[in-house]
């Protein structure tokens, strides 16, 4: 059983060292060349970026410099963010959504982005200390080992992040524990319906790029709900279609048209769910 374990771990660290090298990479590119590929996979079709990123431009506190097109989604749309809200951002890139919540939190409220690289993180840090925003910081850290008390946030926010997290169940885990009673999340992500052809599957670079790392969307929902959560719902859901040119540098042209025929999907889905209220005790008072 220990061995078990130990190769599991194993082979989730790996997965991990490759996003983090891939996000590296990206960090230190030019957005142009990011927005231009798949989830920021690197070197694919320019028809991707309408396709995966969502258009950020015309929303109050978007920050050109802090928008990697990296996202497949626009969580803060619907995450019912409230002035003087604690908003945490899971894998927050170099800032974008952290500074789009940041302007409907306002001067009352704190968001934290964290994200597993380094060179993310002080890309972020460089584009706050820009705008001089004293109750937006970004932390280091995992997203199954959240650097985040228990029951402290309000809401969570995360932008095609998920699917890249080895562990979803721990990583759902540690967003019920940062939550208070009554908080929610609201993320955006990539998800299957239908099977993957087996070489999609086992490609480390997409999985890097949003797409072989992606679960089945009953699987992800379930992991949703089995994390403790309620009223859980998907807010929007659109089909993804990957240009052929980046299908053939992983499939054959016989497999990419099967997979074409297929019903396979890859879909961008935006989740919202609660975690539940606060409980009463035994006795005439609440804990």
């Amino acid at each position: 059983m220990n061995q078990v374990i130990e190769k599991i771990e194993q082979s989730e660290e790996e997965l991990r060292k490759i996003v983090r090298e891939k996000y590296s990479e990206i960090a230190l590119a030019p957005r142009e060349k990011n927005s231009s590929s798949c989830c920021g996979s690197g070197g694919c079709s320019s028809e991707v970026a309408s396709i995966f990123n969502e258009d950020y431009s015309s929303l109050e506190g978007y920050n050109e410099d802090a928008d990697l097109g990296l996202g497949c989604g626009i969580p803060t749309q619907f995450a019912n963010i409230k002035s003087g809200d604690v908003i945490v951002d899971l894998g927050s890139g170099a800032g974008n959504d952290a500074f789009v919540a940041r302007s409907i939190v306002g001067e009352n409220g704190k968001v934290i982005g964290i994200d597993m690289t380094e060179a993310m993180i002080a890309k972020a840090r460089i584009n706050n200390d820009k705008l001089g925003f004293n109750n937006v910081e970004f932390r280091l850290g995992e997203i199954e080992k959240l650097p985040v008390g228990s029951n402290t946030v309000d809401v969570v926010l995360s932008n095609c992040v998920l699917n890249l997290v080895p562990n979803k169940e721990k990583a759902f885990s540690q967003i019920h524990r940062i939550l208070k009673p009554g908080g929610h999340f609201c993320i955006s992500d990539i998800v299957l319906v239908g099977e993957l052809p087996a070489n999609l599957r086992k490609v480390a670079e997409m999985y890097a790029g949003c797409v072989s790392g992606a679960l089945q969307k009953e699987e992800y929902m379930k992991i949703v709900q089995n994390a403790g959560f309620q009223n859980v719902s998907v807010k929007k859901d659109k089909q993804i279609t990957i240009p052929k040119d980046i299908l053939s540098e992983y499939l054959s042209n016989e497999e990419i048209e099967s997979f074409y025929q297929s019903k396979a999907e890859i879909r961008s889905i935006t989740v919202y769910a609660e975690k539940e209220g606060q409980s009463c005790c035994s006795g005439n008072s609440c804990c």
